[in-house]
């Protein structure tokens, strides 16, 4: 739903994020764009994702994230995945925007279906640090993972089990460890 304001740039718009009391949102061409409440397998799909990407990234120098951060794709759009990974020490206290998100995800929900998979799809691609997006549905338990090589070909796959490999951050995850049990 978008909010009835001016429309405004990031920097505009991270200022007055800054005095919202509460709610989500997200900067799309200039527009401030409010976010939906989430249904309880939206959550719980999301904490398994950020447990199973922590775990994984344990060994290495790589930090797992969940919503909250911001990428900013341009000077007009800014998104906030439900989870992402980035490189490198670990960010400093009051970091809001993450510079160079290597792996981004998506957990879909009937509203953000569509964007997730157009939109952010394209606009989070068109930063060169992003390797991996994952787009999770936690209702049909299964993962689209765009990949993009070294080349910069992007590869696309649909898992329901098995092994999904993050060959950018040099690890593995199990399919199943990404959703709740039952």
């Amino acid at each position: 739903m978008n909010v009835a304001l001016k429309p405004m740039t990031v920097d505009r718009y991270l200022a007055w994020l800054e005095e919202q009391p509460r709610g989500r949102f997200e900067l799309v061409d200039g527009q401030v764009i409010a976010m939906n409440a989430q249904h309880v397998e939206h959550i719980e799909t999301k904490v398994s994702v950020i447990f199973a990407l922590k775990d994984a990234l344990r060994n290495t120098c790589y930090h797992a994230l969940g919503d909250g951060m911001a990428v900013r794709i341009n000077d007009k759009t800014v998104y906030e995945p439900d989870a992402l990974v980035y490189g490198g020490d670990a960010l400093k206290l009051g970091t809001i925007i993450i510079d160079r998100p290597i792996l981004l995800v998506e957990i879909l929900s009937p509203g953000t279906k569509t964007v997730d998979t157009t939109k952010k799809l394209e606009g989070y691609f068109k930063l060169a640090s992003v390797r991996h997006y994952l787009i999770v549905d936690p209702v049909a338990r299964s993962v689209v993972h765009h990949a993009r090589d070294e080349a910069g070909k992007i590869a696309t796959s649909l898992l329901s089990d098995g092994e999904l490999a993050l060959d950018a951050l040099g690890v593995a995850l199990n399919v199943t460890s990404l959703f709740p049990r039952g």
